[in-house]
């Protein structure tokens, strides 16, 4: 891997973030100096974290997921793969380090939740639909179907919830996929999809998208399961790093990364031990490959975990904190004085949540493999187009429903009605990308950065800036489609030509 030239396309992908927050931070929307430093700093680390997480991706978790995949089919034994697959899902999910903060942030909201028995519904919803997507894989199911019939049970029983879980339990799917998990459980479907009988590609995407479902169903089901109150109110406590009044200029800037840096060594270990521990099972039962394969996957996972551990400090050592000054500082402008500010709120959103979509590392992992599989006929920088496409109409949505108190509810279900509309016409394979974009687009950086530029933006009422992170994962389920059926048009016609 030309990690030089990887460097230079994470540097493409943040920088123009950097340099939209100094701008605004140093003319119309002025931040503290201490806060802007520790910004940059921020996404310094960000981008050097990235760029040593995707080789560490590529060179041990990628090919372990494949490897595992194909030699669980292999075996020939359903009942050992769709156990495997559920055990997978439910310990790598149980270890995410996003869902133990998700879970604390609906502690906080709703101090009725058990977090203990919320995670495990949450853990569970996955390691079911992650089994079940495998199988849908196996018997070679349509993807179309079983998108319908889920999604319309989910739906069903999301109106028989209480209303103050709509945007957690959409919010789930998003805090499940994490930087870990998400390249581990593409790789396994790739993995599935290469030893099937059947030679199609159609199966070759969608697991993801497929495991996303099952978090959402598991939290409505706990809420109709303990009978929360339909009117709980709710209030969010936005954390925020003690300022070192005390200390220099220099303390100031670099000592937040320097205290939260063990915080995400220990975190990212928590992400990455579950999976080594299952490539260690596997490599002993199932795999046996040589020292130097073997090797060159450990060397993978150290390289993967160092490097979330720096991505996730420069996130949440300042990077993330600008964005909640920004968006505050916006949404009272915007408050106060009218359309002007709003929509200068509106197009920042816009331009971060375009930008900010094609940091995410498993945006990078996804967008890669469709490349790889697709031969190279789905570019990759295409597919990037469309998803920050879909990205920034999402935070354009969620900004306007916080401005004008439009219920995220009626959203949801007209976005999720769209997207079972245009499976109708979308080619089989883009479905499955589609649906997979939806959970790795919103991922640590999106539910960092733009979640705390949301919260900002609502600070009269934080409440109302939860499903964010819900419309971010739905919105890429239209435009991949769309993408998917502009792209079925084009080969049409070419071969109508020739």
């Amino acid at each position: 891997m030309d990690i030089s030239a990887k460097f230079k396309e994470t540097a493409k992908s943040v920088f123009p973030v950097i340099a939209i927050v100094l701008v605004l931070g140093l003319t119309i929307v002025p931040l503290e100096k201490t806060l802007l430093a520790r910004f940059v700093v921020g996404g310094l680390l960000l981008i050097f974290g990235l760029t040593v997480f995707l080789m560490g991706v590529g060179m041990g978790i990628e090919p372990m997921g494949e490897r595992c995949g194909s030699a669980l089919v292999a075996k020939k034994n359903l009942a050992l793969l769709l156990s495997c697959a559920f055990v997978i899902g439910f310990i790598v999910t149980a270890a995410e380090p996003d869902i133990q903060v998700f879970g604390d942030q609906v502690k906080e909201i709703f101090p009725f939740v058990n977090k203990a028995a919320f995670t495990f519904f949450i853990a569970g919803g996955v390691g079911i639909f992650l089994l079940l997507g495998l199988l849908r894989t196996i018997l070679n199911f349509p993807i179309k179907i079983f998108f319908f019939v889920f999604y319309s049970l989910l739906f069903a029983m999301a109106f028989f919830a209480p209303q103050n879980f709509w945007g957690i339990a959409f919010d789930s799917g998003g805090a499940t996929t994490g930087p870990m998990t998400v390249p581990f459980i593409m790789s396994l479907g790739l993995g599935v999809s290469a030893v099937r009988s059947s030679k199609q590609s159609d199966s070759s995407f969608g697991l993801t998208g497929t495991a996303s479902v099952g978090p959402v169903m598991a939290v409505f089901a706990y809420s109709i399961f303990i009978r929360a109150p339909q009117n709980f109110m709710q209030e969010i406590a936005v954390a925020q790093i003690e300022t070192l009044s005390q200390a220099g200029i220099f303390a100031k800037i670099f000592l937040p990364f320097a205290n939260i840096f063990p915080v995400f060594l220990r975190e990212s270990l928590y992400a990455i031990l579950p999976l080594f521990v299952l490539f260690v099972i596997f490599q002993i039962a199932l795999l046996r490959m040589t020292a130097r394969q073997t090797i060159r996957i450990l060397i993978g996972f150290v390289y993967a975990y160092f490097g979330l551990a720096i991505f996730l400090t420069g996130v949440n050592g300042g990077f993330s904190d600008a964005g909640n000054e920004l968006g505050k500082i916006l949404g009272a402008l915007a408050s106060h004085r009218g359309l002007p500010w709003l929509l200068l709120l509106l197009a920042t959103g816009i331009v971060f949540g375009a930008v900010i979509v094609c940091a995410e590392p498993a945006v990078w992992v996804l967008s890669e493999q469709v490349e790889r599989v697709s031969g190279g006929t789905i570019k990759r920088k295409a597919l990037l187009v469309f998803l920050s496409a879909g990205t920034a109409l999402a935070i354009a949505i969620a900004l306007l429903s916080n401005a004008f108190n439009f219920n995220i509810k009626w959203i949801l279900v007209a976005g999720y009605s769209v997207s079972m509309l245009l499976m109708i016409f979308c080619p089989p394979l883009w479905t499955g990308i589609a649906f997979d974009s939806g959970g790795v687009a919103s991922g640590p950086l999106t539910s960092t950065f733009i979640l705390s530029f949301t919260i900002g933006a609502a600070a009269a009422n934080p409440a109302d800036s939860f499903g964010v992170i819900a419309l971010v994962a739905m919105m890429p389920l239209s435009a991949i489609q769309i993408m998917g059926i502009i792209y079925k048009t084009k080969q049409k016609t070419k071969k109508e030509a020739q």
